[in-house]
């Protein structure tokens, strides 16, 4: 058993080593990617026992996603699917600020996620189960699986969390929002951006979004504000949080890290204004290094965005 299980599909991840137009790469870069294994890593790194529960191919690209994962001490359940293949995601960093990616899913072992795939007691044995909007944006037995998993937390008591996480290229808007508010209406805490939270409860400053979202029962909301920072309604109470400023490299999975920065210390038993500064601290690491995860910081780590001295000796 774990503190956190989440789940979703992971793919591998092919990138440019360099800025300019991917069909004149010379070299590429292999790694894998998700928006739940980037919480996992994150979380893991910072002390917090995690469970990942996906699918992957029969092949090497799902070899590369489950080492992966245990070389992060990510615990797993993961089905190996002999008739569909790992989820592919491709970065092309046209500019040095400007990056494009392309996702190759359709029909994809994580796309077939489905109830049978979520062990009920390896949910109701943790202390929070993560969700985002990804996985029932895949297939309709992906949204069972979202939705059977939810259940099975919520009748053992376990803490919900929800990342609204909307893609654009999964679904429509009007496709996402009755979904993506039946699940805020389920979690405990709910994540989102500004732009996100407009296709959930409506646009409006963040103060008001906030509560739009506590009315539908969570009683934590936290609007991602990216270098804005955060703000966060919590048991009624609001708070403000600037984000640190960074020369980002790559800001895929930041927000990753920042929920997962925010759920670690809130299992810590931290104050709402300990966890969100944790939060953006996560965050700010995550877009240090090119990749999704690979910049997440281990908890010794945190205080290096608070150094003077560029080498430690």
């Amino acid at each position: 058993m774990t503190d956190v299980v989440t789940f979703g599909e992971t793919m591998a991840l092919i990138r440019a080593d360099t800025p300019g137009p991917l069909a004149h790469a010379h070299g590429l870069s292999l790694g894998i990617g998700g928006s739940e294994s980037n919480f996992s890593i994150a979380l893991a790194r910072l002390g917090t026992s995690v469970t990942w529960i996906g699918r992957v191919g029969q092949d090497s690209f799902g070899d590369l996603v489950l080492r992966e994962l245990k070389a992060e001490d990510v615990h797993t359940v993961v089905h190996r699917d002999p008739s569909a293949p790992t989820g592919l995601m491709v970065k092309e960093r046209r500019t040095q600020e400007h990056l494009k990616v392309w996702y190759y899913r359709a029909g994809s072992a994580g796309s077939r996620l489905s109830p049978d795939d979520i062990p009920a007691e390896t949910v109701s044995g943790a202390r929070l189960l993560h969700v985002t909007g990804i996985t029932p944006a895949l297939s309709p037995t992906a949204l069972a699986a979202a939705l059977h998993a939810v259940d099975c937390a919520r009748a053992a008591g376990v803490l919900v969390s929800f990342d609204v996480n909307y893609r654009s290229g999964l679904w429509t808007a009007d496709d996402a929002a009755p979904v993506l508010r039946g699940l805020a209406e389920k979690a405990d805490l709910v994540f989102a951006g500004s732009d996100e939270g407009a296709i959930v409860v409506g646009p409006g400053d963040v103060s008001a979004m906030a509560q739009r979202f506590a009315d539908l029962g969570p009683k934590q909301v936290v609007i991602k504000r990216g270098t804005a920072g955060a703000y966060a309604l919590i048991d009624g109470v609001g708070y403000e949080q600037d984000a640190i400023p960074v020369n980002a490299l790559d800001s895929v999975g930041a927000g990753d890290a920042f929920v997962a920065g925010y759920v670690a210390e809130l299992l810590a038993g931290l104050a709402p204004a300990e966890r969100l500064a944790t939060a953006v601290r996560v965050g700010a690491f995550a877009c240090l290094v090119p990749g999704d995860w690979e910049g997440m910081p281990r908890r010794s780590e945190l205080a290096l965005l608070d150094a003077t001295e560029p080498v430690r000796r």
